[in-house]
């Protein structure tokens, strides 16, 4: 029998929690009112997170993204790639590409931040809201993944750009 990537199971799990946890999300819209997305409430639970279990988390998680960012600015830079965000924006041409190395190389850790985000919910607020999870997991790692690759672009192409050549005689 073939066995499933961890990647695939790790994402199937995070959805299949999600699906689960909606329901009770939505009753409680209904009965609330409250969206608690942007809400006060929502900005100081963040604060809360960072003080409460998992706040390791706030530290490791985005240094991978930072490392994995400057991998792919790197790898952008040495194929001639314009600088990360810059392309997103301004180059439909590299949008696609852009984006399917983006989703490989941060797929299993936004999934795990998301998860994270769903547990540390449960120990510090004995309750879970999944679409918070579904913000502040991404964030945490879409933004300094983007700035990382963006920057090491930057930085690798100066580098490249600065490399005497060499001469011929």
């Amino acid at each position: 029998m073939a066995s499933l990537p961890r990647g695939w199971i790790l994402g199937s799990t995070v959805i299949a929690v999600l699906i689960a946890l909606t329901p009770r999300a939505i009753v409680r819209i209904i009965e609330t009112g409250d969206l608690y997305l942007l809400t006060g409430q929502f900005f100081e639970d963040i604060l809360a997170r960072l003080s409460g279990p998992g706040r390791l988390r706030f530290i490791i998680q985005p240094t991978v993204a930072i490392i994995l960012g400057a991998r792919g600015g790197m790898k952008d830079a040495s194929a001639g790639l314009p600088p990360f965000l810059w392309a997103l924006v301004f180059h439909k041409e590299h949008r696609g590409n852009l984006l399917r190395s983006t989703i490989t190389s941060v797929r299993n850790l936004v999934a795990i931040a998301i998860l994270l985000d769903l547990i540390s919910q449960f120990l510090i607020f004995n309750e879970i809201r999944p679409g918070a999870a579904l913000v502040v997991g991404p964030v945490l790692i879409g933004a300094p993944y983007a700035l990382s690759r963006a920057l090491s672009n930057r930085i690798w192409r100066w580098r490249i750009q600065r490399r005497p050549t060499a001469q011929v005689r």
